[in-house]
């Protein structure tokens, strides 16, 4: 989500381009729903695969597309392979894994400058020592309603309540998920209000989902794992708030300007916040954050423990029951 900026931008700048993006099989249904992509490649190395010979074999092969211009947003030097093997005249991105060679057009990052990642991005777009065009454009998702009605006949679910959307995971590590007992007083205080409380994640998320039903919720539904992407951005567009970890679904919610408590601990909101004025974040300016670790290594865990439920729920816009 926090590349569809820079793609608006792409557009400004080049009316009327083709856009084809690189990327993880996993992201296809997600990149499809933005207007500004022509199509989706797949990529099919595993983050850490390095797979010269496999890079050298994809590059080769999009060759015959006549590429003008590359942007590389991975900093790593295996992520320039691929554009370098497709003979992209122009290869764009920063210097990173000194990729000079790679990157015929290599940039060097001022993070004081740019402090958001969707910034950097959409750096890249704009001509070698030119400043960025702020303000950004936030991203934007649009579901349609058939796509609403088809998702919840698929899982049968209703809006006959106010809908709460939980995403309890977070990819990175547990540094970055509210606690899981957090999760479910938060639910029930929720249901309470009339809320029906919908939690929606990866396969990963569906054990700390169980917890969350398990602990006084059994009406809540565990969405984890059970819907594709496509799936489960439109049941984030059902929904008449959102609760998230700092995570990809926290960036989708607000992509679909959905009310939300975004709770950050070990990461920084300076760097990769919800961009959406719906989004409220949740953040504790503790001395020793954000640290930007998986697990906490104080181990007192206090930049979200000390987030407690009813503070999360005072930041919500609560449609009270009939």
């Amino acid at each position: 989500m926090l590349m569809q900026p820079m793609l608006h931008r792409l557009l400004q700048r080049y009316p009327g381009a083709r856009i084809d993006v690189l990327a993880p099989p996993w992201t296809e249904k997600l990149l499809r729903k933005m207007p500004e992509i022509h199509d989706v490649i797949n990529n099919p190395f595993p983050h850490g695969d390095f797979e010269f010979a496999a890079r050298r074999r994809l590059g080769l092969q999009l060759r015959d597309a006549h590429y003008d211009k590359a942007i590389v947003l991975p900093n790593s030097w295996k992520s320039a392979l691929v554009p370098f093997f497709a003979n992209i005249p122009v290869r764009t991105g920063y210097v990173g894994e000194m990729r000079y060679g790679l990157l015929n057009d290599a940039r060097k990052l001022n993070k004081k400058q740019l402090p958001l990642m969707v910034e950097r991005f959409v750096q890249l777009t704009e001509a070698p020592g030119s400043e960025t065009n702020l303000p950004l454009p936030h991203p934007q998702l649009q579901v349609s309603e058939a796509q609403r009605q088809q998702v919840l006949a698929k899982f049968d679910l209703t809006l006959d309540k106010p809908v709460a959307a939980f995403c309890p995971g977070a990819e990175y590590g547990p540094a970055k998920r509210w606690p899981t007992s957090y999760y479910a007083e938060l639910a029930q205080l929720l249901r309470a209000q009339g809320y029906a409380v919908w939690l929606i994640g990866s396969p990963k998320d569906s054990q700390v989902a169980e917890k969350i039903i398990a602990l006084g919720n059994e009406p809540c539904r565990n969405l984890c794992g059970v819907t594709d992407l496509a799936e489960a951005i439109a049941l984030l567009a059902c929904a008449d708030l959102v609760v998230s970890n700092d995570s990809g679904l926290m960036h989708i919610a607000a992509a679909l300007d959905r009310p939300m408590a975004a709770i950050f601990g070990s990461s920084s909101p300076q760097f990769t916040p919800p961009l959406s004025d719906q989004a409220q974040v949740l953040k504790l300016d503790l001395p020793c954050s954000p640290c930007f670790k998986r697990e906490c290594p104080l181990g007192h865990f206090n930049c979200m423990i000390k987030i407690p439920p009813k503070e999360v729920l005072r930041h919500l816009p609560i449609h009270t029951k009939n």
